[in-house]
């Protein structure tokens, strides 16, 4: 009997224990809460005469999408609109996240360069665009800008093949075997680089210049060049709503002067005496930046880069100010006519958290590749 008291009494002094039994109590209070706030909207919901479902998604939804990627009629259903919505959200997050970083990267960079305009340049785009609030630039960029545009009759025509009018923006743009091109040629370099690294073990940046060019050139050979047929009609490449360039040239322009900053303080991370050690073996500047300091400043970067991009994603939802038809604004539609806003708002916060989600993971795993690369 002495023996079995004395042992609980060490359980129940150990630690470990201890730290488990508060875990537990938190995760149980947690439960309870949640079933608590469930049943009490369940509740409210009875107390209107509603319930929690979403058979209203096959009803028709009866109202129009200005702008689709995808095939879509007023008879489809509610389901069919949020996914529209959903398409025209993703298509503003991929483009622009690309977009970003290259406007962001050349910002980070040019506040090192040489140039005294340059550096300026970059630090008072930085300066501005930081402090102003997003939803002010992106009314900005609609409507005293794009909005001032010409009428569709007289566009404006730049470098022969780019017209600018309140119809849109017509740009040069690959026909269907110009994409097939595109993917072959990427994965191409892709096989070449994997080889060149794991096996070859040499400098193969001739033949991804080469590689690059080829593609180039059979891209510019499949590409379909807007012509204005007659007045106000024109034909060919890839037209741009003011509303989606709108939205896309704001969120490009406030995300990539966080991401310049990100960048700088990356570059700023690396000790100077890599510098004065490159400069030392003979190395130009650009040389020291892109293939010393770059590489080690990743560590920093990367992780940093992360919420950037989660906030480009979120960012996207103010598409409404601008009068794209995003998830968002489909759903504030789709809410105003069901008259389901808790549905709709589930939809809404889970959707927003896969994508994230998605983002998260795949800067992640960038990460973790670099680490194995060497990079830290």
């Amino acid at each position: 009997m002495p023996f079995r008291l004395k042992l609980q009494g060490s359980l129940w002094r150990d630690e470990r224990v201890w730290r488990w039994v508060w875990q537990g109590l938190v995760l149980v209070l947690v439960i309870a809460g949640a079933i608590w706030l469930v049943d009490n909207l369940l509740y409210n919901l009875s107390q209107r005469g509603l319930s929690l479902t979403f058979d209203w998604l096959e009803q028709p939804a009866g109202f129009n999408i200005g702008e689709s990627a995808i095939a879509y009629q007023t008879a489809d259903s509610y389901a069919r609109a949020l996914v529209v919505g959903l398409v025209n959200s993703l298509r503003v997050i991929a483009i622009g996240l690309v977009l970003t970083t290259v406007v962001g990267t050349l910002a980070g960079v040019a506040a090192f360069s040489e140039n005294w305009l340059l550096r300026q340049l970059s630090r008072g785009y930085v300066a501005v665009v930081r402090n102003t609030p997003l939803l002010l630039q992106l009314i900005v960029w609609y409507f005293p800008i794009l909005l001032s545009l010409p009428a569709a009759q007289q566009p404006w025509h730049w470098l022969g093949s780019l017209y600018l009018s309140k119809q849109g923006i017509y740009v040069p743009w690959p026909q269907t075997p110009g994409w097939l091109v595109l993917v072959i040629a990427v994965a191409a370099v892709l096989c070449v680089s994997w080889l060149g690294r794991r096996r070859l073990r040499r400098d193969l940046r001739w033949f991804y210049g080469a590689i690059a060019a080829i593609t180039i050139l059979m891209l510019l050979t499949q590409l379909s060049w807007p012509q204005q047929i007659q007045p106000g009609q024109i034909r060919g490449g890839l037209r741009l709503s003011l509303e989606f360039t709108a939205l896309l040239l704001g969120l490009v322009a406030y995300t990539g002067a966080f991401i310049a900053e990100i960048i700088r303080g990356g570059i700023l991370s690396v000790p100077a005496g890599q510098w004065e050690a490159a400069s030392a073996l003979g190395l130009t500047r650009g040389q020291t930046l892109w293939q010393i300091v770059v590489p080690q400043a990743l560590r920093v970067i990367v992780p940093s880069l992360n919420s950037q991009y989660v906030g480009f994603a979120k960012n996207s939802s103010l598409a409404i100010a601008v009068g794209y038809p995003d998830l968002y604004a489909t759903a504030q539609t789709t809410l105003n006519q069901t008259g389901r806003p808790v549905e709709v708002f589930a939809i809404l916060m889970l959707t927003y958290l896969a994508i994230n989600a998605v983002i998260s993971l795949g800067m992640n795993g960038l990460q973790n590749r670099l680490q194995r690369w060497g990079v830290r």
